[in-house]
């Protein structure tokens, strides 16, 4: 038995805790039911309650939600444009955002398939310094979709 103000009270009947609580006008908790004997502690339950939700809602507020951002290739890209995909790309992950790189095929372009696995192998390699590869290069209908992440030191 923990009183109201952190002392210890000892072992006693639920009985006798259940009297001590009346008397402080304040509820009787369970705090480690599990225990032999079961802690309990004198508390105000509605303001235990209330300090636990702002506990939770702070640490929520700490947490950053990771975005997936999107950049679109073309296979027929030049090299100052496929730079400066990767730079923006490079933003990107310095923020701590997935990053998806999606090189969309139009018309007779699918029959290229082959050299544009090579333009998003070359757009990770300007990456590789800060970025792995969460999925690979992959054909998803018309566009080759890969996955990029911030790599963990």
């Amino acid at each position: 038995m923990i009183g109201e103000d952190g002392e210890q009270l000892g072992i006693m009947s639920a009985r006798d805790a259940m009297k001590l609580a009346r008397e402080a006008d304040l509820d009787l908790v369970k705090i480690a039911p599990n225990a032999k004997p079961p802690v309990c502690k004198i508390i105000d339950y509605g303001k235990y309650r209330y300090e636990q939700a702002r506990r939770e809602k702070e640490a929520k507020k700490k947490q950053r939600t990771m975005e997936v951002k999107e950049i679109r290739l073309s296979p027929n890209i030049d090299m100052n444009d496929l730079n400066t995909k990767a730079n923006q790309a490079r933003k990107f992950l310095s923020k701590g955002d997935r990053v998806k790189v999606s090189l969309r095929f139009r018309g007779r372009e699918l029959a290229h398939i082959n050299y544009s696995k090579q333009i998003l192998d070359s757009f990770y390699e300007k990456l590789e310094d800060i970025s792995v590869v969460d999925k690979p290069p992959k054909m998803e209908g018309r566009t080759m979709v890969m996955f990029l992440s911030e790599k963990r030191q």
